[in-house]
């Protein structure tokens, strides 16, 4: 029998499809996804008969001023966890167990504990000891909100992006060192060369979800009288009473989000041409 006939016969003989069933899980996800898109619709059919130009003029400023604020504090947060999860990564690593059970100990409080706590502990509870801190000279850094919603957003990420890094580092293969090695590379010009670009391809997802995750966590610095984008919309609406005010911060978290999850999207796909071709 020739190919064309066995691959005819294969065809022909191969079974049809299971037909379409519509199970419970298939109908509930239409379900949901139709109630998204009717909150949509209402939402914009809502802004659309309550949208009052004179409101959100006079307050554009005041939130993109807060959105500024917003932005800085989450990229000053992430440069300076990213400084200290390193060192805090290489403790997690250690076989020395004064420094592995002090960093499992860091990691896991900052990252069992929830963010609004920890900026709590830092901003009132250490306010509780101000002879101290004014006897060492921090008072001045303590007393301001900014400076200890960025300590508490730093020690916070620092956590998380330790275990990133850990864990994209471990994933590497074991092979890879051990080839480094055959070659007479030293461990340092083999973990900058060789394990650290295979290591951030694995952790540049997460990364990503870290952000986004600071991004929207970052609205609880309003309570500690911060004035970012939720606390710029926190002011807006006590002296307009008016709820659309926090749909506006709503959409442009939504905003952020999308983009940051897109650039991370495109940056992705550049990294990993190589492994597509």
């Amino acid at each position: 029998m020739s190919a064309p006939t066995q691959a005819a016969v294969a065809i022909v003989d191969r079974p049809p499809p299971p037909p379409r069933v519509w199970t419970g899980q298939r109908i509930a996800g239409h379900a949901l996804m139709a109630f998204w898109i009717a909150l949509a619709i209402g939402l914009v059919a809502f802004l659309y008969t309550s949208w009052d130009a004179d409101i959100f003029a006079r307050y554009a400023p005041n939130y993109l001023s807060g959105l500024i604020v917003t932005v800085q504090l989450v990229l000053i947060s992430i440069v300076l966890g990213a400084l200290l999860s390193a060192p805090i990564a290489y403790a997690r690593v250690s076989k020395w167990k004064a420094l592995a059970w002090p960093a499992y100990a860091y990691v896991y409080f900052f990252r069992g504990t929830p963010l609004l706590a920890q900026t709590f502990l830092i901003y009132y509870g250490l306010g509780q000891f101000r002879p101290q801190l004014e006897a060492i000279g921090l008072w001045t850094f303590f007393r301001e909100a900014w400076y200890c919603a960025i300590l508490a957003f730093t020690l916070n990420t620092a956590a998380y992006q330790a275990e990133i890094l850990r864990g994209a580092v471990q994933s590497v293969p074991r092979g890879q060192w051990e080839g480094a090695e055959s070659l007479g590379l030293h461990r340092f010009t083999t973990f900058q060369r060789i394990i650290l670009p295979q290591a951030l391809i694995v952790a540049l997802r997460p990364y990503g979800n870290e952000i986004i995750l600071l991004i929207k966590g970052s609205a609880i610095v309003a309570i500690i009288t911060v004035y970012d984008l939720m606390g710029e919309t926190r002011r807006a609406y006590s002296r307009t009473f008016d709820f659309q005010t926090y749909i506006w911060a709503a959409v442009v978290y939504l905003v952020i989000v999308e983009a940051l999850r897109n650039v991370i999207d495109w940056i992705e796909r550049r990294i990993t041409k190589h492994l597509k071709r």
